[in-house]
């Protein structure tokens, strides 16, 4: 009598995926106190849209539905502003796991990472919508309870400018305030305690690379000192650069991502990470996208695997070459 085989279960647990929920659960609760509920409503439908989406998929390989996709969903929800319309949400996250990762394979073939391809799809597609949905948090001038007693902060106040945007026209932010995150901007992206001390808890884990985020933050800060000391239009102080935006997010959370990221060496990494901040800066400044971080990282996941072969065959040519060298001194000596 045959037996029936025991049947996989629906979701494939990763280690190195939970700890980066892990750092990113303090981020969405925070968002809540700043912008209210409607923060955790768009982190539910994205998450729900996006297993949705990879499920479907998963079915078609005869595959696990990853813990990765959970990954993908929070990073992508973090990212957004807070009164985007939920429709958007919703497509952005089902392109960058269909087009981002299920096209390619699944999980561990996609080339870019699939919340920042989600991200850059609804950013060039619907650039308004995503423009006009930030405001002012709830907390900035109560205090506590702040979004906690509140569906949406500042609802009245929709289409008020991120810190990177007032910066660039030339407003004053106060640095504690980036610092602490009691500014507009996307949910997950405005506290810079938090998002550091997820990327240390991370890094400490190894579920992050050091090198790619200390190469990333001194890329961005060499670039962005030399064209701000210069004197270069619309080049912000590198200071409050490094702390407006999402470039700490970005930096922290997606360009360490394991799979898009550069894997060979630790130069490598270096490489990767250096070439991120200094795009950052670049294309803050010289480009009509305001925010870099996006665009920065998918140039860099496209050029990644390219870089990696670089090296390789270097290392290669190296080894060859010093053991001809071993070959010929040893001939010699004989």
């Amino acid at each position: 009598m045959e037996t029936d085989k025991p049947k996989k279960p629906l979701i494939q647990k990763q280690k190195v995926m939970n700890q980066v929920l892990y750092a990113l659960i303090p981020i969405a609760v925070f968002s809540v106190y700043l912008f209210g509920w409607r923060s955790l409503s768009i982190l539910i439908v994205v998450n729900i849209a996006g297993f949705l989406s990879e499920y479907i998929f998963a079915r078609i390989y005869k595959k696990q539905v990853s813990t990765a996709v959970f990954v993908t969903n929070f990073l992508f929800a973090l990212s957004l502003p807070p009164a985007i319309p939920y429709w958007i949400a919703v497509v952005g996250i089902v392109f960058g796991v269909v087009f981002g990762k299920m096209v390619f394979g699944g999980f561990g073939r996609n080339v870019f990472n699939p919340a920042i391809s989600g991200r850059a799809f609804i950013y060039i597609s619907f650039g308004g919508p995503l423009t006009a949905g930030f405001v002012q948090p709830a907390a900035a001038g109560g205090g506590f309870p702040g979004g906690f007693a509140q569906w949406l902060a500042g609802a009245d106040a929709v289409s008020r400018a991120t810190p990177i945007l007032e910066l660039n026209s030339g407003g004053g932010i106060p640095l504690l305030n980036l610092i602490t995150g009691l500014t507009a901007g996307s949910l997950g992206e405005t506290c810079a305690i938090l998002i550091i001390a997820g990327g240390i808890f991370l890094m400490i884990k190894k579920a992050a690379n050091w090198r790619i985020v200390v190469s990333g933050i001194l890329g961005f800060l060499v670039m962005q000192g030399a064209l701000f000391f210069a004197g270069v239009e619309m080049a912000v102080n590198p200071v409050y650069g490094l702390f407006s935006g999402s470039l700490l997010y970005g930096i922290m959370f997606m360009a360490t991502d394991p799979i898009s990221s550069s894997q060979t060496t630790d130069g490598g990494r270096w490489i990767y990470g250096a070439v991120i901040g200094v795009l950052i800066s670049l294309i803050r400044v010289f480009s009509i996208w305001v925010e870099g971080v996006t665009f920065a990282i998918l140039l860099a996941n496209m050029f990644a695997p390219l870089l990696d072969h670089m090296l390789k065959e270097r290392k290669k040519r190296l080894k060859a070459k010093s053991a001809a060298s071993g070959t010929a001194a040893a001939g010699g000596e004989a």
